[in-house]
C-alpha cells in the first residue's frame, strides 16, 4: 500500500448536482420522482441514542447542502427519550427512521440500518458528526479509483478545526494494560503505550490498522463479505473490530483530503455511564477475538477490575480540587468520570468477565 504514502491527493471541485433542500415535510411527487430516479449511490447510517440536537445537525448538514452523490439517509434510533425520533420524523421526513423500543447497542442498530440501505456504498456516522459539502462525494470518488480499498475513512476535526486522532495501530495487550492507573504508575509499558499514541500523521494519505468509527465508507458487498458489524460488542471496539476484519481482505485507507468535523466524545459524556460501562468489555472481547491468549485477556480484565476503585477515587479527588480553584469546565469533566466509573463499578464488572 505504498502508493498511500506519498501525501494528500487532491480532489477536482464538486459536481454541481444538488439535493432537494429539507425545509418542511416534503410532498409525495417529490419522493415519487427520487424513487424514479434510480437508487442511490451512498446509504448513510446513523445509530442514535438521546442526542436530538446532534442528530439534527448531522441530518441539516447531509440534506441541506451539495454532497454530490444520490444519498438514502436511514436513522436506527434506540429507545431514546429526549423526542429525536419524533424530531426526525417531523422536520426530516425523507430520512428513513426506524424505531427500537431499547437500546441494543451501537453495532446492532448499525446493522439494522445495513439491512434497509439500497446505496452501492454504505456510509457508516457518528449522530455527533457535521458532513461539510461535496464530502460524500470525494470519499466515493476516492473508493472508485482505488479498487483494492476496502474501507476508507477521513480526516476527523474537532469544532476548532483541529485535526483529532482518526486512526489507530492494533491496540496490543501492552497498550490496554498501560491504560489502567496500575500499570501507568509502575511504568510497565510505557514504550509500546507511547507507539501507538504516537502513530497519527494528520497530513498523509495511508494504508492503517483501525480507523475511527466516526465515519466509514464502504462498498455494500465488502461490509457483506466481512460479516457486518459484531452484535456481540455493545459500545467500544466494534470499530477495531470491523476494521481488522476488512483488513484481512482489502485495503483499509485514511484520507485526509477530505475532512468531517466530530463534536468528539459529546455524544458518550452525555450517556457517561451507558459508554464507560460496555468499553472495557469491548476491548476484551477485541483482545479475544484477535487472537490473545486467555491468560493475557484474564490479566487485562483484572487489572480493570482493581483500576476502577483507583480512578474513582483520583477522579473524586481531582473534582474537589478542582471545585475548590474554581475551575467549574474542568471540575465537570471530573465529575462526568466519576459518573461513569461508579456505573461500571455498579453494573459494567458482570459483563466484563462475560467476555
Amino acid at each position: 500500500m505504498s502508493q498511500f504514502r506519498s501525501g494528500v491527493t487532491t480532489t477536482r471541485p464538486v459536481p454541481s448536482r444538488r439535493l432537494p433542500r429539507r425545509r418542511r415535510p416534503l410532498g409525495s411527487a417529490w419522493q415519487q420522482s427520487f424513487l424514479e430516479a434510480g437508487p442511490p449511490d451512498v446509504s448513510v447510517c446513523i445509530a442514535n441514542w438521546n442526542c436530538r440536537d446532534l442528530l439534527r445537525t448531522c441530518l441539516e448538514s447531509l440534506h441541506d447542502q451539495p454532497q454530490g452523490v444520490r444519498l438514502e439517509t436511514i436513522v436506527v434510533d434506540n429507545g431514546s427519550t429526549d423526542g429525536a425520533a419524533d424530531m426526525v420524523a417531523r422536520e426530516f421526513p425523507e430520512v428513513i427512521l426506524l424505531r427500537q423500543p431499547v437500546n441494543r447497542g451501537f453495532a446492532w442498530a448499525c446493522n439494522r440500518a445495513a439491512e434497509r440501505a439500497h446505496g452501492r456504498y454504505l456510509l457508516f456516522l457518528n449522530n455527533d458528526t457535521v458532513v461539510p459539502p461535496g464530502t460524500l462525494w470525494q470519499l466515493v470518488e476516492f473508493l472508485e479509483t482505488h479498487p483494492g480499498v476496502g474501507l476508507v475513512g477521513p480526516q476527523l476535526r474537532g469544532t476548532d478545526g483541529t485535526p483529532q486522532v482518526s486512526y489507530r495501530h492494533r491496540p496490543s495487550l501492552a497498550v490496554l494494560l498501560h491504560r489502567t492507573a496500575l500499570f501507568r504508575w509502575l511504568g510497565l509499558f510505557r514504550r509500546p503505550y507511547r507507539r501507538y499514541r504516537r502513530a497519527f500523521d494528520p497530513h498523509t494519505v495511508r494504508a492503517v490498522d483501525v480507523l475511527m468509527g466516526a465515519a466509514l465508507l464502504m462498498p455494500q458487498h465488502v461490509f457483506y463479505e466481512a460479516g457486518g458489524w459484531d452484535e456481540d460488542f455493545t459500545f467500544g471496539g466494534e470499530d477495531i473490530d470491523l476494521s481488522l476484519r476488512i483488513g484481512e481482505r482489502y485495503a483499509v485507507v485514511y484520507h485526509p483530503g477530505v475532512a468531517v468535523i466530530h463534536h468528539g466524545r459529546v455524544s458518550s459524556r452525555a450517556n457517561v455511564g451507558y459508554s464507560t460501562m460496555h468499553i472495557a468489555a469491548g476491548f476484551a472481547r477485541c483482545l479475544r477475538k484477535s487472537g490473545c491468549a486467555g491468560p493475557g485477556v484474564w490479566l487485562y480484565k483484572l487489572a480493570v477490575t482493581l483500576d476502577a476503585p483507583l480512578q474513582l477515587l483520583e477522579k473524586g479527588l481531582q473534582y474537589l480540587w478542582r471545585r475548590c480553584r474554581g475551575q467549574a469546565a474542568r471540575a465537570e469533566k471530573s465529575r462526568l468520570a466519576v459518573r461513569g466509573l461508579a456505573h461500571f463499578l455498579r453494573r459494567g464488572l458482570a459483563e466484563l468477565w462475560r467476555v
